[in-house]
């Protein structure tokens, strides 16, 4: 049993280096249509970093000719296949600079939307890259608006843009939970203004409507009354908006709260409660 373990592994050991020293000939060969032909059986079987090595050296020897476009489509499609979705992105691009009306055109240019959204990052994280996603994918709708690929452009794009909602909402929320309300009645109305079909509109007004409150109850008294007043337009808003709301009966205390502090009778008031 042992023995023909060790049989096998030797076995192993002598393929490799075989298959080792059989791609180092090909990447030392000058030969460059043998080498072209090799790069694409080795991409075709996956094994995309030996076809990356040798796309990389031949999209130097071929350009200029009519397969140019060819390599470069080939060796971005390899480092994709490794997931190095900058590198990708970069030769997606170049193959659209160099050859705009190539055959491998169309496909090229969603790509370079879809290596933005591989490298999209988490929404805590700055979202740079998933705008520019999201801007690559429309330019691909607008140059190719009958591609089959439309429809997946736009379902990638609906998702990215939920992930900038949600950072949005994150940003609104941050300054919240640090306690700096002023900051906070910045960055929520900034949240609500960006996105305002946001699916986290009744949370990030009701939180617009606390962080009011709170600022106005910490203020010195000569700010006091302006940012409570403040508050209880914020209020009017909010049941108005979202009358049923789960946040409702505290939004009510805050409007009783305030009332109290401002000495304010329902009489005084010049809108009614709804």
């Amino acid at each position: 049993m042992i023995g023909n373990v060790r049989k096998y592994f030797v076995v192993a050991i002598v393929l490799i280096a075989s298959s080792c020293g059989q791609y180092q000939k090909i990447v030392k060969s000058t030969d460059y249509e043998y080498k072209l032909k090799k790069a694409r059986e080795y991409y075709d079987k996956k094994d995309f970093s030996k076809s990356t090595q040798l796309y990389a050296e031949l999209v130097n020897i071929y350009r200029g000719t009519n397969r140019s476009d060819q390599v470069y489509y080939y060796l971005a499609k390899s480092n994709f296949g490794q997931h190095d979705f900058l590198m990708a992105g970069h030769y997606f691009r170049q193959l659209i600079k160099e050859f705009p009306r190539s055959s491998f055109a169309e496909e090229s240019q969603y790509m370079i939307g879809y290596c933005y959204y591989m490298d999209s990052p988490e929404p805590r994280l700055d979202q740079k890259t998933t705008q520019d996603a999201i801007d690559a994918l429309q330019l691909f709708m607008n140059i190719f608006p009958s591609s089959s690929k439309v429809a997946e452009a736009n379902k990638l794009i609906d998702e990215l843009r939920e992930k900038l909602v949600y950072k949005s909402y994150m940003n609104g929320r941050l300054y919240y939970d640090l306690g700096d309300y002023r900051a906070s009645v910045i960055s929520l109305t900034n949240s609500l203004k960006e996105y305002p079909d946001s699916k986290y509109r009744e949370e990030l007004m009701f939180y617009l409507l606390k962080s009011k409150y709170l600022l106005g109850e910490n203020s010195i008294e000569e700010k006091k009354r302006e940012r409570l007043n403040a508050e209880l337009d914020e209020y009017y808003t909010f049941v108005d908006e979202f009358p049923n709301s789960k946040y409702r009966k505290e939004a009510d205390r805050f409007f009783a709260n305030t009332k109290k502090m401002m000495n304010i009778k329902d009489d005084d008031l010049t809108k009614e409660q709804p």
